[in-house]
């Protein structure tokens, strides 16, 4: 018996809606959450299409080979820096003109494993062999609404797709849960002046790799209290007449504390090495997760918040280089220090749900920008009164210096007097193949959290 997915009814609302327009198809992402035992639909957008395709696409009978893979896992790549832990892109969907045949299988396929692939290439993370490996793909068919739901396996490659049901249910995410907080950040990232070869892609992810192992191994307190991790995320909650769990509140507050101390068992050197420079992370990082209500488990809701931590530093850093790569920004004379203001987070609600998906917003970027880009992406009207902008002063420092020397510091606590600020240009067209190759390395990174009592 295949997977179970229990689909939000306005998912079913928006799939009904979309028209075709003369194309032979369309094609966009299912957004949700996996479970154990089933998986959730809360969210579908459509690949928002190009210029020349709605040119040439206005033939019934273009075959799937029209189908651009790149721009489909471009939009599924910028779709994923909106998602707040615990939601991911399950899978894809199309809807066709035409009845189901070999080659619209075929290319949902390829697809499918394209878009987990774009994905994953970034994230400081991985997939743990407990969870759920399967993704689903959607073919409708717009003329006699016939619907056919099957998934792959995303670690085998040569997977045979298997049958899945597709039920929906109305308030689907209305009540789930929601788990907050707030991480302070102050990285050093060393650039080594005998490596310069790495592009700023490698550069950047090398330089968090260990700051994201200091995450992944944190303490994680809930409500100000470490749970057994194999523990009910609502258990001690009060019952109703029913005999049903009911949350006292819709959110849990998390703290992170990450440990200072090797443990004496383990050795600790110190690493000399000739740098040309660095760059220096600080700030305040707001983080969300949510995770359905029945019966969460204490792990799969720090799971979340571990991978939100992770994937919205990333995401600043990398938005913040494609930005100063698409403005042209000049480089600082040597030895001088350039600042750099991170994009801040902002939150928009989903109707009818209790989450609140996300995008990021520059100081001197109008929140218009933000509403367009989240319609773009989504396929979702807002309104810019939603908009609920995490109060963060986030800075990226980067030095240089001619004179190379040995770096043995850990942070550098000057604060710019004049930020350089700029102006974040996210949409799809432009980020399509934006990360250029940056001759600088990053080889190491440390940090520090201040959650612990003095």
């Amino acid at each position: 018996m295949g997977r179970t997915y229990i689909v939000e009814e306005t998912v079913g609302q928006y799939l009904s809606n979309i028209n075709l327009q003369g194309k032979a198809f369309v094609s966009g992402l299912l957004i949700g959450q996996c479970s154990s035992q089933k998986d959730y639909v809360i969210l579908a957008t459509r690949t928002p299409p190009k210029k020349e395709q709605s040119e040439n696409l206005k033939h019934p009978k273009a075959k799937l080979d029209n189908l651009d893979e790149e721009w489909a896992t471009e939009h599924a790549y910028q779709v994923s820096r909106m998602l707040p832990g615990g939601l991911l892109v399950l899978g894809v969907f199309i809807i066709t003109t035409l009845e189901l045949a070999n080659d619209f299988q075929n290319a949902l396929r390829r697809l499918m494993f394209a878009v987990e692939k774009s994905i994953n290439r970034k994230r400081l993370w991985n997939f743990t062999e407990e969870e759920v490996s399967e993704r689903v793909t959607l073919h409708i068919c717009a003329s006699t609404k016939k619907i056919f739901c099957r998934t792959y396996d995303i670690h085998d490659p040569k997977s045979s797709a298997r049958p899945a049901d597709w039920k929906y249910q109305s308030g689907l995410s209305s009540s789930w849960l929601s788990l907050e907080c707030t991480v302070h950040i102050n990285i050093h990232i060393p650039l080594s002046a005998t490596s310069v070869s790495y592009t700023l892609e490698k550069n950047t992810k090398n330089g968090l790799t260990r700051w994201a192992k200091e995450i992944e191994n944190g303490v994680y307190l809930i409500n100000g209290q470490v749970k057994d991790e194999d523990c009910d995320l609502l258990e001690g909650q009060k019952k109703s007449s029913r005999g049903n769990t009911q949350a006292t509140s819709h959110s849990f507050d998390v703290r992170v504390l990450t440990q200072l101390l090797l443990n004496s068992d383990h050795r600790s050197t110190a690493t000399v090495q000739i740098c040309s420079g660095s760059v220096n992370l600080k700030g305040a990082v707001k983080c969300r997760a949510y995770i359905h209500s029945s019966k969460p488990k204490v792990k799969d809701a720090v799971q979340a918040v571990k991978r939100d931590i992770l994937n919205t530093v990333a995401d600043r850093c990398e938005i913040l280089f494609e930005d100063l790569l698409l403005n042209e920004i000049p480089e600082k004379k040597d030895s001088e220090k350039e600042f750099h203001i991170l994009p801040h987070r902002v939150f928009i609600p989903l109707p009818g749900s209790t989450v609140m998906l996300c995008d990021y917003k520059f100081d001197d970027e109008p929140a218009e920008e933000i509403r367009d880009h989240f319609m773009e992406m989504l396929d979702h009207a807002i309104q810019i009164e939603d908009l609920k902008i995490a109060e963060e002063i986030n800075t990226a420092c980067m030095s240089s210096s001619m004179n190379s020397q040995a770096s043995l510091d850990n942070t550098d606590d000057e604060q710019p007097k004049q930020p350089i600020k700029t102006t974040m240009l996210l949409k799809i067209q432009q980020n399509i193949g934006v990360i250029a190759a940056f001759t600088v390395a990053v080889l190491a990174a440390g940090i520090s959290f201040h959650y612990f009592t003095d």
